[in-house]
């Protein structure tokens, strides 16, 4: 397994500060947000210092009834050799429904949702791990997801999923304590009982985030400090493994770089401390998982050149509809940062599963498609889910869209000023994200020229000419706009 040491995630709002902070050993990278052709110039200089940089996906869908994308799988292992990167990182979540499989409109979250605790959603994913493990160039952890609601007759706990996840395809483990305290707040799950379910020797590394809470619901906002509960939680995780590596995850609202430097050493002190109550091994309650049943680990090391090498699949740049995110980081670590552990055997040693069939594939699309529905175009709520939490949902989900389109596309604030957030609010109620973020953008600035808005003339004059320029085409006609709003009606229903 390879050691990681105390790691922030590398964001470009914070990469100046990140390349000075002290004590950082490594670094995470929204994948999405990087082009294994050109890297940003703060992860070369790291990368020439000797500083591990492990590339996180947030757009594979991997817990999505559909099959892995196999350009996405291929963009993601372009970056994972371009990084020299020792693994690549994934969420157990699902980002996208509807389409073929289940003759309804692709909706797409914009966010990670939870997969339902199911046989039928279980099998999906481990055999969507199976196609991604036998695609990537390197080995690759899953990371366990934070949620506002649950799902109906669900039939595990999270711990006993993720455990029978590893057990059948030998993927490695993310695990965010900030998340298990989410979930203990808004589902109820207690962190202990989970820590003491998940196969500890399969955690490739964990993540370390703050949140806030508003009326009795907890928000992982990843932009505020670490609460004391989280830090709890990584304590208690602490006490039963040492983990390979331990990672500061901040999105939004950047402190001084004194604060991060200082929420790092708070880190690293909990670690310690848990690690010396517990005399440095790991609590009897920790579960282990035979070491021949994980995926090995190649070596990889930072001396290995950043280009992409002959043989390597090229999908012709960044995914088209990536999320926006990116981390900071800076690092002078030990020499074990730079390393991986050799894994002489690369055969995957555990026992082949039997497929899902094409009606559970069928059976969790549906379901899926029903709920991302419900979240992002307004329809009923499925039976069994609390209607108060799908709300609350709803809203976040907007209000991310509405915070991802004013970062890449700032014009629109800047030409609609205080009128923007209210009014993609309220376009964003019945029309869900089918496309990525900037084709959000295009679409809610056609929108509102559809409706002859902004009320006043210069503004709507620039928002035009702004549309114009980046969707090539004139305003469009009377037939156009009735032929849309007949599409929009039909997505509706």
């Amino acid at each position: 397994m390879t050691e990681l040491g105390i790691g922030i995630g590398w964001r470009p709002e914070i990469a100046e500060a990140v390349e000075a902070l002290p004590g950082v050993d490594w670094v995470e990278v929204v994948a999405e947000n990087i082009c294994a052709g050109h890297l940003p110039d703060s992860l070369i200089r790291l990368r020439e210092r000797g500083v591990t940089v492990v590339p996180h996906g947030v757009s594979l869908g991997l817990g999505g009834a559909d099959r892995p994308d196999p350009a996405r799988l291929a963009a993601l292992g372009e970056k994972a050799l371009a990084l020299g990167a020792p693994l690549v990182t994934e969420h157990i979540a699902f980002v996208r429904a509807g389409g073929p499989l289940t003759a309804t409109p692709l909706l797409e979250a914009g966010h990670l949702l939870p997969v339902p605790r199911t046989r039928d959603a279980l099998d999906v994913l481990c055999e969507n791990v199976r196609i991604a493990q036998e695609a990537l160039p390197v080995p690759l952890a899953l990371e366990n997801i934070a949620a506002l609601i649950s799902w109906p007759g669900e039939e595990m706990t999270e711990g006993r999923f993720l455990a029978e996840l590893v057990e059948r395809t030998g993927v490695r483990l993310l695990v965010d304590v900030a998340n298990l305290h989410t979930n203990h707040v808004n589902r109820g799950e207690d962190p202990a009982k989970a820590l003491s379910e998940l196969p500890v020797d399969a955690i490739a590394y964990v993540h370390v985030a703050g949140g806030v809470e508003r009326d009795g619901v907890w928000h992982d906002t990843h932009a505020h400090p670490v609460p004391p509960a989280v830090l709890g939680v990584l304590a208690d995780l602490a006490s039963r493994v040492a983990p390979p590596g331990v990672l500061l995850e901040r999105d939004d609202d950047f402190p001084a770089a004194r604060e991060l430097a200082g929420e790092l050493e708070s880190i690293r002190g909990t670690v310690t401390k848990a690690r010396t109550g517990a005399g440095g091994g790991g609590s009897p309650r920790a579960k282990a998982v035979p070491a021949a049943r994980l995926s090995p680990v190649r070596s990889v090391t930072a001396a290995q050149p950043l280009l992409i090498g002959a043989g390597a699949r090229v999908s012709g740049g960044p995914m088209p509809g990536a999320p926006l995110v990116a981390d900071p980081t800076t690092s002078t670590g030990p020499a074990s940062t730079t390393t991986t552990d050799l894994t002489s055997d690369p055969t995957p040693t555990t026992a082949p599963a039997p497929a899902p069939s094409d009606g559970a594939r069928q059976r969790v699309g549906v379901a899926q498609a029903s709920l991302l529905s419900a979240l992002v175009a307004g329809t009923p709520v499925p039976e069994g889910f609390d209607s108060r939490r799908i709300g609350v949902q709803s809203r976040a989900l907007a209000a991310k869209r509405a915070g991802v389109v004013a970062k890449v596309a700032p014009e629109l604030p800047e030409i609609l000023g205080g009128g923007f957030r209210p009014a993609f609010l309220a376009y964003a109620r019945s029309r869900p994200m089918t496309g990525g973020y900037r084709r959000d953008a295009l679409d809610f600035a056609e929108h509102l020229l559809l409706a002859d808005r902004p009320e006043d003339p210069e503004a709507r004059r620039r928002l035009t000419e702004w549309w114009q320029d980046r969707s090539g085409s004139r305003p469009p006609g009377r037939a156009t706009r009735l032929v849309r709003a007949a599409r929009h009606a039909l997505v509706r229903r």
